[in-house]
């Protein structure tokens, strides 16, 4: 039995979206034990990104420039050439995912731990299916950053760890939100 066997995740919760002209922004919150450098490593390093991220990187992320990302979990993998436009260590990185633009904040803590923020632009119609998908995602890499890891849960591999009920949880918050701005 895998560590992964015994892993569900817990509920929806650190996610939010935010109006951008007529689309929205899926903003993730994740605190991490660990310090700044270690996840900045975790989130631009190829091998590392490979035990948590829901792609592959043809190139450690660190450095501004062209890059080609591989999706994971797919049935057909789709890769997509990707520009790195910043890369701070060990606090910004900003790249384009295919349409889709990313930012990646790591933020240090007082306990030397770190709060990493993802602001994803995503389509409207896929942002609770985004939000349920790096939840998981930030669930593993948390894990993986303990020693613990849980090995990469994407696509259909995260469904029986409670991946559509992240859907559900967060189609309900964000519709929420979205009324309140209404």
């Amino acid at each position: 039995m895998s560590q992964a066997d015994n892993y569900q995740a817990g509920p929806a919760q650190g996610a939010r979206i935010e109006p951008q002209g007529d689309d929205w922004v899926l903003v993730v919150e994740r605190r991490l034990k660990h310090a700044p450098e270690k996840v900045w490593r975790a989130i631009t390093d190829p091998e590392q990104l490979r035990q948590w991220a829901p792609f592959d990187a043809d190139r450690n992320l660190a450095q501004t420039g062209a890059a080609r990302l591989s999706t994971v979990g797919t049935p057909e993998p789709h890769v997509t050439e990707t520009q790195i436009k910043r890369a701070q260590a060990p606090t910004l990185l900003e790249l384009s995912w295919g349409d889709n633009d990313m930012r990646w904040q790591l933020d240090a803590l007082d306990d030397g731990g770190t709060l990493l923020t993802l602001w994803h632009s995503i389509g409207r119609d896929y942002i609770a299916m985004g939000a349920a998908g790096w939840h998981i995602c930030f669930d593993v890499l948390g894990r993986y950053l303990d020693d613990d890891p849980l090995g990469r849960l994407v696509g259909s591999d995260a469904m029986p760890h409670g991946w559509p009920r992240l859907h559900e949880e967060y189609s309900a918050q964000f519709e929420a939100m979205r009324n309140e701005d209404s």
